[in-house]
């Protein structure tokens, strides 16, 4: 059992431990795998040094009985709601509450509260209120601010105004947590420690506190005036952005009644070998013992033989949370890295010869990075290719065609799959290079020989240019240049694999007609969409920001935002042009909106 962080009092004194300096709780089940922060958190905890247990999924509805089983700790709480924000873990895009949870065992709702962090952090500040308490994850480090909250309907103040925690570590935390660690060892008071990078707090407005002299101060809109006029907590919003993908970004300050939260910027990027050294660290990859025969943790299932290459996304889409969290410029591990951990794969029990995904956020941006890094550091474009690829990105696929080729080289390894979207935008940016754009043009072809489970996933998103410019995503024609090449690819390979796009509805920005027009351009493509979903809006997205505010935070111009439901199943609906179920109620939209001319696009056999 000891190869696990203890869960229980019996497993702490397994250890010879009679106190122990860290409690960590999880709103997710234990896995002990690099994909789970709370196991990478705990892990890194366990190798500064300090006797550190874990709590998942403690009971909040009970006597506590969970929070206080494993006593006081020796220096601080630990908070995470686990790899998902726990609103949008519970609900969907249209509210109801989910019947299942991919990071539980046997896959069972229930087993964590709405807004998981703040009623962690709640119990432990009445239970233990001299013992420091720190929050970090995907729920804390995207609630930072003031946002925007879909599921109460409301503008919501910083998580640390609600949560009564004493700092937030935002991000991946890997070096913030070590800084803070080797000054709380020190002696240092969790108060005094105001000049951490990367992390958020909480002070008296008129206080005065440590801070690095060197950080340029970024007043935002107080959380009062976002209440009283939308358009301040849209502009607010592009300044959070831009300093959350900068390289050399100012510390952010908002007042919230009569405190200010301060939040400092952000570490440069981790160096490779600061990211190899986390994922060498001594995970078992698998769920804690306690789970065996209480069913599957289905997030587990589905990365358990997978190998994240590296880390960030410069994608920036508007929809979405990476860079927000994980930032713009990628972090990658060396090849040594990496293939050590293949090789951990390999050596699994139940490890069958294939590697379900060998990717990132996206698969396709391992090793790209500015070819000058001066540029880099003045730059606070959100995305580094949209609205079109930076001449100073080196988009060179090379490094990744060997990378996958050592991959299939091993022995142990059938087939290693990209189950990662693949960015095809930068697949077809004609660099100039003409070495480069014939390795691009090969990249594809590759995957698709060697890569593919006979489904490759890409998401073009809207077939709409306007809509695709409000999410940042390329024009629809180059999708359609990627679905020629896939079919003429798999000819030439003798192959019979599947082009799988995603598409959402309801984003800002899209209408009925847009969504009619996606139907009619899909059906063309001879495509029966299954992989769709209707927009949700999440906290620290500059699609939420739009659909709350009814403003784009970049121009300040109005934007059309479908918010009812009717509004959201009018657009869902014409996914599903091919079900009849759905025909009389297109048939009906397209007549309100006087497009009778679509009707015959769809429903025409011909």
């Amino acid at each position: 059992m000891s190869d696990w962080l203890p869960t229980t009092k019996k497993e702490v004194k397994a250890r010879g431990w009679n106190d122990l300096d860290v409690i960590l709780f999880s709103g997710d089940s234990y896995v002990d795998h690099p994909s789970f922060g709370a196991a990478v958190i705990g892990r890194i905890i366990e190798a500064e040094g300090l006797k550190i247990a874990i709590v998942p999924q403690p009971n909040w509805q009970d006597d506590l009985r969970d929070f206080k089983k494993l006593g006081k700790p020796n220096l601080f709480f630990a908070i995470t709601a686990g790899c998902m924000d726990s609103m949008v873990n519970h609900y969907t895009a249209n509210r109801r509450r989910r019947s299942n949870d991919a990071y539980t065992v046997g896959g069972k709702p229930g087993h964590r509260p709405d807004y998981a962090t703040v009623v962690y952090s709640n119990i432990l500040k009445d239970l233990f209120p001299d013992v420091p308490v720190i929050v970090g994850g995907i729920e804390a480090s995207l609630r930072r601010v003031t946002h925007y909250d879909y599921w109460s309907d409301q503008l919501k103040p910083s998580i640390l105004a609600d949560s009564k925690a004493d700092l937030l570590f935002y991000g991946m935390g890997e070096k913030s947590i070590v800084d803070f660690i080797r000054l709380v060892k020190k002696g240092v008071p969790v108060e005094r420690l105001t000049n951490i990078p990367q992390t958020a707090f909480m002070v008296d407005t008129y206080s005065k506190y440590a801070t690095n002299k060197k950080w340029l101060e970024l007043p935002l809109a107080s959380h009062e005036e976002c209440l009283e006029d939308p358009k301040k907590y849209a502009q607010n919003f592009k300044h959070i952005e831009e300093e959350s993908n900068r390289m050399e970004a100012a510390k952010l300050t908002q007042e919230i009644g009569d405190e200010t939260l301060v939040i400092n910027p952000p570490y440069p990027p981790m160096e490779e070998k600061e990211l190899d050294r986390v994922f060498d660290l001594p995970f078992t990859r698998q769920p804690h013992p306690k789970y065996h025969k209480k069913g599957v943790i289905p997030a587990y299932e589905m990365i358990r033989h997978s190998i994240n290459i590296h880390r960030g996304c410069f994608g920036g889409c508007s929809f979405c949370t990476i860079s927000a969290h994980q930032g713009k410029f990628i972090v990658n591990r060396s090849e040594e890295s990496i293939m050590k951990e293949v090789e951990q794969v390999t050596q699994m029990p139940d490890f069958k010869g294939y590697i379900s995904d060998l990717g990132g956020p996206s698969a396709n941006m391992y090793r790209m990075k500015g070819k000058h890094e001066e540029m880099c550091k003045r730059c606070k474009r959100p995305s580094c290719i949209f609205p079109d690829v930076c001449k100073n990105l080196n988009t060179d696929h090379g490094p990744m065609l060997r990378l996958y080729k050592k991959v299939r080289q091993h022995s142990g390894v059938k087939k290693a799959f990209i189950g990662s979207g693949i960015r095809y935008d930068i697949n077809f940016y004609e660099t100039g290079n003409p070495q480069v754009d014939e390795t691009n043009k090969e990249y594809l072809r590759e995957v698709i020989r060697h890569h593919v489970s006979g489904r490759l996933k890409v998401a073009p998103e809207h077939s709409s240019d306007e809509v695709l410019k409000q999410m940042r995503k390329p024009s629809f024609d180059l999708f359609k240049k990627l679905t020629r090449m896939f079919e003429q690819i798999n000819k030439e390979e003798n192959l019979n694999q599947q082009l799988i796009p995603y598409f959402i509805s309801s984003h800002p920005g899209s209408n009925s007609e847009d969504m009619a027009h996606l139907a009619v351009s899909t059906k063309r493509l001879n495509f029966k969409l299954e992989q769709v979903q209707d927009f949700t809006p999440t906290p620290m997205t500059v699609a939420t920001v739009i659909y709350y505010s009814g403003y784009h935070p970049y121009t300040m111009e109005k934007t059309y935002v479908a918010k009812s439901k009717k509004e959201k199943l009018s657009q869902r609906q014409f996914f599903f042009w091919y079900k009849n179920e759905y025909r009389r109620q297109i048939i009906n939209e397209l007549k309100r909106i006087n497009r009778q001319d679509l009707v015959k696009h769809l429903f025409d056999k011909k």
